[in-house]
């Protein structure tokens, strides 16, 4: 079996990312690699030509960096308990350009990253970033579901 010393996982916060976490936490364990736990903004909207009161662009973008920051400290806490080999970081971006882009420059071994399980007109909607990323990876990707439950 390969070994991994360097897996991405990559969190929308989400139930299906915890799963996720969970799977890079033990391939973590057992292969004695780091982890990354990678957060994506989504480019936001760009507001400047409209009216918003009380707030500039700017600082729409800072409040929103700032709060997912907070955010991927507290998952990082809740999901990889006494495990310590591992770091964090929120970007800006198109989530999957950015999480291949990361996966890519740094070297990874394995991209760890949850999927909803979207079909229909839902995965027609919102797209599957899963997806795209498993269809332009630089390494292997392992995508993880909830469990159904019946």
């Amino acid at each position: 079996m390969k070994s991994f010393q360097k897996i991405l996982i990559a969190t929308d916060f989400s139930d299906c990312s915890e799963e996720a976490c969970a799977y890079a936490l033990d391939l973590a364990r057992k292969f004695d690699a780091s982890l990354l736990v990678l957060h994506v903004i989504n480019e936001p909207v760009d507001l400047r030509g409209f009216y918003v009161p009380h707030i500039s662009f700017d600082q729409l973008e800072k409040e929103i960096a700032e709060g997912a920051a907070t955010m991927l400290e507290t998952f990082c806490k809740e999901n990889l308990q006494d495990f310590n080999r591992y770091s964090s970081l929120v970007v800006s971006g198109v989530p999957y350009e950015e999480i291949n882009r990361i996966a890519q420059e740094q070297s990874f071994d394995l991209v760890v990253i949850g999927t909803h399980g979207r079909s229909g007109l839902d995965h027609l909607i919102f797209g599957s970033t899963a997806e795209r990323v498993v269809r332009s990876a630089p390494c292997p990707v392992l995508t993880t579901r909830l469990p159904n439950v019946i």
